[in-house]
């Protein structure tokens, strides 16, 4: 398997363990305690299961994560009461303008956790043509398209 190098900014989520206690910042951006590093770890990215996270931080809100408030109301109207524990994870760097790589369930709300800072920086730098989202399957893409759809409903958005 070809090993790439990360940019400084990158932080990889995949299904490795790591100790219990350790901060969410440190997780993502250390290494994690039992982590696996697959070869390509230079101390600029970690691995982090979203499983392991603790119960406080899962329940943060949308808005403390950094989600602005005309999405935080789009989560309500989803009935999205708090954040998934990849959403957790996810947010805060993904807002930044970070690259995450984040492996999950289906349903753990990975969709949300890409869609939601694509659609804070459309709010905030408005353009007419802004995101591509390539998937592997047309019924992938129909899903992707609804989330989008019901995330932006209240902010104008066309997909």
């Amino acid at each position: 398997m070809q090993q790439l190098t990360q940019p400084k900014d990158h932080f990889q989520m995949s299904d490795s363990s790591s100790s219990e206690g350790e901060e969410i910042e440190e997780a993502v951006t250390k290494s994690a305690g039992n982590s696996t590093n697959k070869g390509h770890h230079d101390g600029d990215s970690s691995e982090v299961d979203g499983d392991d996270l603790h119960e406080e931080q899962e329940a943060k809100t949308f808005k403390q994560l950094g989600v602005c408030d005309a999405l935080c109301e789009a989560c309500e109207r989803l009935d999205w009461k708090v954040p998934t524990k990849i959403q957790v994870a996810a947010l805060p760097h993904a807002l930044h303008g970070r690259d995450v790589i984040g492996l999950a369930e289906t349903g753990s709300g990975k969709t949300a956790a890409f869609a939601l800072p694509i659609l804070q920086s459309l709010l905030e730098t408005p353009q007419k043509l802004f995101g591509l989202v390539l998937t592997p399957t047309r019924e992938l893409a129909f899903q992707i398209a609804q989330q989008f759809e019901a995330l932006g409903a209240g902010i104008g958005l066309i997909v």
